[in-house]
């Protein structure tokens, strides 16, 4: 097990290392709140790449990092930004998905389905 101690390069080796193989990859996220230690581990039974750090700096690179590997583990690419290209965007507003959709939306409220106030007993 070895640790590395620049971020940079360990994001890059679990990247490479979760790309070489995919199936045989796991990843491991440990904290210690007590310690205020965060460890991270990627391993595919040959090659075991480590990073600890106790800072909080590095909370949103590690946030990215899992949103990278998530993205691989599920076979998803970011979707490109249309609107950089100059290209119209042809998906509809929210408004007008809302009026075509199958679904009647029903208002809130008692009669919606919702509590009614319990009626007082009756004195004897």
């Amino acid at each position: 097990m070895v640790y590395i101690a620049s971020w940079q390069e360990y994001q890059e080796a679990a990247e490479n290392l979760y790309t070489k193989s995919p199936n045989k990859a796991r990843y491991c996220v440990k904290w210690r709140s007590s310690e205020g230690k965060l460890v991270l581990k990627i391993t595919d039974d040959t090659t075991c790449i480590k990073f600890k750090t106790y800072s909080s700096i590095f909370l949103n690179r590690f946030e990215a990092l899992n949103l990278s590997l998530m993205q691989k583990m599920q076979n998803k690419r970011p979707t490109p930004i249309v609107h950089a290209l100059g290209v119209p965007d042809t998906t509809k507003d929210a408004d007008q998905m809302r009026s075509s959709s199958p679904f009647v939306v029903q208002p809130a409220g008692p009669a919606a389905g919702g509590v009614k106030k319990k009626k007082p007993k009756k004195k004897k």
